[in-house]
């Protein structure tokens, strides 16, 4: 099947298939509504107002860039009138606070959190504000949300829950010998325990062994890395967005060592890892534009807005045919089921 979607993707409403499980003073951050004009071919709302709206992205890589440019896009299509203010915590958890904090202070109509950490932090500095979080697995596991039908409190978004199991068979397909595959992912990073144990449900159903290789931070990426090499045969990387940053030091020691990655997502393939069945960060955080823009102009209530989520068939098949080359695996037959090369 085709899983290359390359058209705007409609989402479905649900999380189903989703297992239930100081830099304070540095920062000289500015008021979200102070900095900037709207942005070029916008043009004022109905009502005459200009929206005062923050962003606080977790940290900087491709997926995360990727969903905040759609959320940008959505807001300029629309034709309202706004002031943005654009704040990165550099993966900084003390930072995601400060800047959660400051932007609430500064009386914004409605804060975008991107990323699991982000979105914490903004939930515990106002229940008042509304919130679209996205590129967040799980928003209900996380605290975010009483329940991802019916989220009940002022935050609301799109998950980028990923199709686990059929990464797992794509690996499966890539490396059919593959006797035992190590799951590399973050310890902070909670969402990362979700896809992880979907990965292990998946690798069991295949009658494949597993081990667990986990980082607390980007300091420890190269070293965890280097210690699988002769322990597996292949490595699978979820939505984690600390190895996602870290890629490029991931795939220097797994392609100079011949192990194959498969990951969560395109920015991590485009880094240098095999392949994935990956989430259109961009469409992501798009979807999430439309739906501040129903907040801000039509009154919608995020309680009673349910979590999007994107399925495997909307979602696009990638593979890095240097990588490819480099480890001498054949994936001819992902050009044949419509993937599309995104090696430099």
């Amino acid at each position: 099947m085709n899983r290359t979607t390359l058209s705007r993707r409609m989402f479905t409403k649900g999380f189903a298939g989703v297992a239930a499980l100081t830099a304070a003073a540095t920062l000289g951050l500015a008021g979200c509504g102070n900095d900037g004009a709207a942005p070029a071919g916008s043009t004022a709302s109905g009502d005459g107002k200009k929206y005062k709206i923050g962003v606080l992205q977790l940290t900087e890589h491709a997926a995360l860039d990727a969903a905040n440019d759609g959320f940008v896009r959505a807001l300029d299509e629309s034709g309202i009138d706004y002031d943005i203010e654009q704040q990165n915590a550099q993966n900084d958890q003390s930072a995601c606070q400060t800047i959660a904090q400051t932007l609430v202070n500064d009386g914004c109509d409605l804060i975008l959190a991107i990323a699991t950490p982000a979105a914490q932090a903004v939930a515990g500095a106002t229940t008042e504000i509304p919130i679209i979080g996205t590129a967040i697995t799980d928003f209900a596991a996380s605290g975010l949300v009483d329940d991802n039908d019916a989220p009940g409190g002022n935050l609301t978004g799109t998950s980028d829950m990923n199709p686990v199991t059929d990464q797992i068979d794509l690996l499966k397909q890539l490396i059919p010998d593959a006797q035992t595959v190590g799951l590399l992912y973050c310890t902070a990073e909670s969402n990362s325990d979700v896809q992880i144990a979907l990965a292990e449900e998946a690798l069991d159903s295949l009658g494949i062994a597993h081990e667990r290789f986990t980082a607390s931070s980007s300091n420890e990426i190269q070293q965890v890395t280097e210690s699988m090499v002769g322990k597996v045969d292949a490595i699978y990387i979820p939505t984690d967005n600390t190895i996602s940053a870290g890629i490029s030091t991931v795939t220097m020691v797994t392609n100079e060592n011949n192990l194959p990655t498969i990951v969560g997502e395109v920015g991590m393939v485009e880094g240098g890892a095999l392949a994935s069945i990956s989430i259109n960060y961009e469409e992501l955080g798009h979807r999430a534009g439309e739906m501040a823009i129903e907040i801000l102009t039509h009154g919608a209530d995020p309680a009673e807005m349910p979590i999007g989520t994107m399925g495997a068939d909307e979602c696009d098949l990638v593979y890095n045919q240097a990588t490819a080359d480099e480890l001498g695996v054949d994936v001819s037959a992902l050009a044949d089921e419509g993937g599309e090369d995104v090696s430099a």
